[in-house]
């Protein structure tokens, strides 16, 4: 189990257990042509999430164009535990090409 920092009445997450749980929920959009649609409607997914460790985390994911006339997509990711953390969460970016035959 990890081990929280305290520092007064601030409890510090545990960065290492935030990072896996963002990677792996930024790993489920992958696929270009399921990104497409989340692009153009502007979709933006909240959720609440809890670590292995048992603490509660909020992820949200944005989907947007990075370069529109290259149609590569920016997907950005963010988790914080709903501390002070919620003011500078940590984030993930990726950038997702089209695969050829879009481009053709």
């Amino acid at each position: 189990m990890p081990e929280l920092w305290t520092l007064g009445c601030y409890t510090f997450m545990d960065k290492s257990e935030a990072h896996k749980i963002l990677g792996e929920q930024l790993a489920r959009f992958g696929s270009y042509t399921e990104l497409l649609p989340l692009v153009e409607s502007g979709r933006v997914e909240n959720f609440e999430i809890r670590g292995e460790s048992g603490a509660k985390y909020q992820v949200e994911i944005q989907f947007f164009w990075d370069d529109k006339h290259r149609r590569i997509i920016r997907v950005v990711g963010s988790i914080d535990d709903g501390g002070i953390r919620a003011f500078v969460p940590l984030t993930q970016t990726s950038l997702i090409s089209p695969p050829k035959s879009v481009l053709t």
